[in-house]
């Protein structure tokens, strides 16, 4: 079976490599030529934990090729992913141009039936417009050519995208006809003999539930974020209250850790999305309005807690980032808390010197050297006025806090990921400051 997946970023390249383990044919298409090179090289553009393993492995087997030219890599493919980007318009409106584009360009180009599947995250009624624009080129082409159009969205995690793909919880399918079906069985056979599901259903059905997933998901970090700020004014431990919350079976223990605000390619971008959806047709997404909004508020909340420290003193101070990346595992800075706190410090006159594993690139990619980017946790706390805590990574967990300490001209610690013990770390001479505790 050979398959073509347009668009090599998180989703298609993950997809694209995944699918060569198992023994398909694959071609990757992207129109950025020096990706394409980076990866005919089998160097990956993105960091994922066990992605050039993969990559490396499949390239040199002859089963994971790059092109591109969409026109040359759908020859002889029954399938075709569509796994381009679907950044926020200025309403909050995914931009569904590039995958239109990619469905139009298939209508020009193919000459026998294929199964067109969008793989990226797109509103409700998007393979309704999917479908028209390959009609449309057909129609200007006089041909006549049976296709189909199917929803598969993606549930993986950045930091865990390889694992996620591999063992997956669900295969989410949204299919209009019988052969449709056959093909995505065939397709995900090597998957489902090891006991995983795949969900059949409608496409809008399909197209919804991604979004409806993470919502849901983003709600229960803005929800946590909201009574973990409720128990530092009452006096309560959120530590306790997420552990009580989350034996409860009904609710459980997932995505309720307090912070300073969800990021990434994914949820913020989805909850906007959804909300602007229900917007279109006249309905007020009110629990989403409010997530979205606590979420924006909490990645402001550990440069709140140092002004209020400092009584608004704000201008001359250096203040050390450990992590720029908005989760451990990647070096994705969409959305990132950071890039607010970054902002927000720079502005009031601050100092900003930061280190993370492998988000360094990324971030002077965005923001330039308008930050001091450090060699290891270490040589961010010299001279310090205070330390936060940014992104968990697991060389964080344990540093030597009389070094730390040291170093620093005032042991102030902002634990922007409850990571670390108060009593240990007022036993070093800090001042604490957690979320919620």
């Amino acid at each position: 079976m050979k398959i073509t997946i347009v668009g090599t970023g998180y989703v298609g390249l993950v997809t694209g490599v995944c699918f060569a383990d198992v023994g398909i044919e694959v071609c990757c298409v992207d129109v950025d030529e020096r990706k394409i090179e980076m990866l005919r090289a089998k160097r990956p553009p993105i960091f994922e934990q066990g992605l050039e393993e993969l990559l490396v492995r499949n390239v040199d087997k002859g089963r994971l090729t790059f092109s591109t030219s969409l026109k040359e890599a759908m020859q002889g493919a029954e399938v075709i992913f569509c796994a381009v980007g679907t950044p926020p318009d200025e309403d909050g409106s995914a931009d569904l141009r590039y995958v239109l584009e990619v469905a139009e360009e298939v209508g020009r180009h193919m000459r026998d039936y294929v199964l067109l599947v969008t793989k990226s995250t797109v509103p409700v009624g998007t393979a309704r417009k999917v479908r028209e624009a390959v009609r449309r080129e057909l129609a200007v082409r006089g041909a006549t050519i049976d296709f189909d159009v199917a929803s598969n969205p993606e549930f993986l995690k950045e930091g865990s995208a390889v694992k996620d793909f591999m063992y997956p919880e669900r295969i989410v399918v949204g299919v209009e006809s019988e052969r449709a079906r056959e093909v995505m069985s065939r397709l995900y056979k090597p998957f489902t003999l090891n006991g995983h599901p795949v969900l059949f259903m409608d496409v809008p059905s399909a197209e919804m539930t991604k979004y409806a997933a993470n919502a849901m998901l983003a709600t229960r970090i803005s929800f946590m974020n909201d009574i973990a700020n409720l128990c530092e004014k009452v006096g309560a431990n959120v530590d306790y209250v997420r552990k009580g919350m989350g034996s409860d079976s009904r609710i459980g223990n997932k995505f309720l850790y307090p912070g300073i605000g969800y990021g990434g390619s994914c949820f913020p971008k989805d909850v906007k999305a959804l909300i602007k959806t229900a917007d279109d047709e006249g309905y007020a997404m009110r629990v989403l309005k409010a997530v979205e909004a606590v979420n924006e508020e909490q990645k402001s909340l550990m440069f709140r807690k140092y002004r209020d420290f400092v009584n608004g003193q704000l201008e001359g101070k250096t203040v050390g980032f450990w992590g720029l990346a908005f989760k451990p595992g990647t070096d994705d800075m969409r959305e990132a808390p950071s890039l607010v706190m970054i902002e927000e410090f720079v502005r009031a006159g601050c100092r900003v010197k930061a280190y993370d594993p492998v988000a360094m690139d990324e971030c002077r990619r965005r923001i330039g050297d308008g930050i001091v980017y450090c060699d290891d946790i270490y040589e961010v706390v010299e001279e310090a006025d205070a330390l936060f805590l940014v992104t968990e990574w697991t060389e964080f967990r344990s540093p030597d806090w009389r070094k730390v300490g040291g170093a620093m001209r005032t042991r102030v610690l902002f634990d922007g990921r409850n990571l670390y013990d108060r009593k240990e770390a007022e036993a070093a001479g800090f001042a604490y400051f957690g979320i919620g505790l």
